[in-house]
């Protein structure tokens, strides 16, 4: 794969770094990922461990698994997969990130490589895990073909790709722009450009061309009167996740 493309969309870094201060506040800038984090760690645990054949009612079932994640921000998914016993690297464009992250995980006695790269300078160097974590980001890269481009070259063969994005749909333009930037302002006005958003199927195609084999997605669901998030296996009309594989 071509991995000398630079992805990185230096207007979408700037609006990340500017709210990096606040990653770990819950009622802060990133208060939608932190009441989305259990679902999205329920789907990535499960996949991982069914993937890899880990007992997750053992303490560290991620011993001997290397996990990337990309566009990692304050570490909100590297933290509980070191604790899982994995060994993580977390990699963000956004430089002002990268401290925060690195504080917090010291503060919580945590050992988590945060790098300030990107995908593409990563897959240069040679680098490869066993898992790529790639959430809420393509849709802010300059290229997402490009970007999963070196997201396959980040995995080793049989390594496990799960991304997660927003769907492209009038609905999504009312609950991702509309409503969480506008009316409830869980984030600040323009974080989204619903051009960006991928459909379930592009992102298939686009994944296929990356040479991953896509094997599930599922959807994000928002419930308004419990206030939490579901993971459903028909709704993707808003926000969706995937799993794919690096074929042997």
């Amino acid at each position: 794969m071509q991995t000398d493309i630079n992805t990185i969309d230096p207007a979408e870094v700037a609006k990340f770094e500017a709210m990096a201060a606040e990653w770990w506040d819950p009622a802060g800038k990133f208060k939608p990922l932190h009441m989305m984090n259990p679902v999205r760690l329920d789907y990535i645990t499960r996949q991982i461990a069914a993937e890899f054949d880990r007992d997750m009612t053992t303490k560290t079932p991620f011993v001997g698994i290397r996990i990337l994640d990309i566009g990692c921000g304050g570490g909100l998914l590297c933290e509980p997969m070191a604790r899982l016993g994995a060994t993580v690297v977390g990699a963000d464009a956004a430089g002002g990130n990268i401290p925060v992250a690195q504080v917090h995980a010291e503060q919580s006695g945590l050992e988590i490589d945060y790098r300030h790269t990107s995908a593409e300078a990563m897959a240069r160097d040679g680098e490869q895990f066993d898992v790529v974590l790639n959430m809420e980001v393509v849709e802010h890269v300059a290229d997402p073909q490009a970007y999963l481009n070196a997201c396959h070259d980040l995995l080793k063969p049989g390594g496990l790709h799960l991304c997660s994005t927003i769907n492209r749909n009038p609905k999504s333009f009312g609950m991702a722009i509309l409503g969480a930037e506008w009316v409830m302002r869980w984030l600040p006005k323009g974080t989204h450009d619903w051009q960006k958003f991928i459909t379930p199927d592009e992102l298939y195609g686009l994944l296929r061309k990356a040479g991953l084999e896509p094997v599930d997605r599922k959807g994000y669901v928002f419930n308004p009167l419990s206030w939490q998030w579901k993971i459903s296996d028909r709704d993707l009309s808003v926000n969706y996740v995937t799993a794919a594989l690096r074929p042997i």
